[in-house]
């Protein structure tokens, strides 16, 4: 009995770690949507064209070189230097935030007015589109991100485990710090909107666009704000899950688990996307480790999505959500 108690506290603590990730990608798209209603697809793409750029300028790799070399005949390569991870990290972030001005400049303010349905497929031809640029931009070939984050097992009680009631407690360094990371992001994000001119200024975007227009706030700098910080948070989770799996293009993938935590906790809501991510991180594990073994497991493929049905059915705004009224 112990023995399962134990192990049941390893899979919800792992479980916590997973769901402030998958909270950290959701507030990409709830800080879009917020201030512009538009459900951001190209979101996951994000975490990944900023992965593979921050590994690109790490490398010292040359933008473009497979195109370069093609239409030339070189065999340009690399700059024949490497450049610290942190300063890349920085570079990067100017990278992600020239991304946002463009996206803003020749897409978004292109469709101020349109249907939601426009907006959200043209977030879509985004997505593609920056899959199409990563690739020639660094290539396709699978990467590996260190930025001096630490990996492996986590060394507690006697260098190998965390120990309760004589039994191993084992968790992954890299998940530790990813969490810590993610929580303080999210603080940070949450003290953004609360308590800075720029932060109430969104806020007041997100309320209403014609209100936040007549006392004077700019609705292109807010959203190229807007942009900059869910590039921001891309850079980040990419960060996170690139040095865990590798940077490749199944990355992009991450924004699906993002999907999920934001029909729970709302499309609107912080504090919603970061209770929802723990929600979906906790209840996966769990599942698969009580109800797993009795369905042949692979629970955690599916479980979220079906959680993510029932509140649809039930309760579609999600936990903090907004509950949209409309008179005819």
């Amino acid at each position: 009995m112990p023995e399962q108690l134990v192990f049941a506290m390893e899979v919800t603590l792992n479980g916590l770690m997973a769901g402030v990730l998958y909270a950290l990608v959701a507030l990409g798209f709830v800080l879009i949507y917020k201030a512009s209603g538009i459900f951001n697809y190209a979101q996951g793409v994000m975490a990944l064209f900023a992965a593979m750029t921050l590994v690109g300028i790490m490398n010292g790799q040359v933008p473009f070189s497979h195109v370069i070399n093609a239409i030339f005949g070189g065999h340009i390569t690399h700059f024949g230097w490497t450049v610290p991870s942190f300063i890349a990290i920085l570079m990067t972030v100017g990278v992600m935030v020239l991304l946002a001005w463009m996206v803003q400049h020749f897409v978004m303010r292109h469709l101020v007015g349109q249907e939601p349905i426009i907006l959200f497929m043209a977030t879509i031809g985004l997505a593609y589109f920056l899959e199409g640029v990563a690739d020639l931009m660094w290539g396709s070939e699978i990467k590996a991100l260190d930025v001096g984050l630490p990996q492996g097992i986590n060394l507690w009680i006697d260098e190998t485990t965390y120990q309760i009631f004589d039994y191993g407690f084992f968790i992954d360094n890299l998940d530790i710090v990813a969490t810590v990371i993610a929580a303080l992001l999210v603080m940070g994000l949450v003290a953004f909107a609360q308590y800075t001119k720029q932060g109430r200024a969104m806020r007041a975007v997100a309320d209403d666009h014609q209100a936040a227009l007549s006392v004077g706030i700019s609705l292109n700098f807010i959203w190229v704000l807007v942009w900059s910080v869910a590039g921001f948070v891309a850079l980040v989770a990419g960060i996170m899950w690139g040095t865990k799996s590798g940077v490749q293009f199944s990355l992009s993938l991450i924004a699906l688990k993002a999907l999920p935590v934001l029909m729970l906790g709302g499309f609107t809501s912080i504090p919603g996307a970061i209770v929802g991510g723990l929600i979906i991180g906790v209840g996966e594990k769990l599942f698969e480790f009580l109800v797993g073994p009795m369905v042949g497991g692979a629970t955690e493929n599916w479980f979220a999505y079906v959680l993510a049905l029932l509140f649809l059915v039930f309760r579609p705004q999600g936990l903090f959500g907004e509950k949209i009224i409309e008179r005819v």
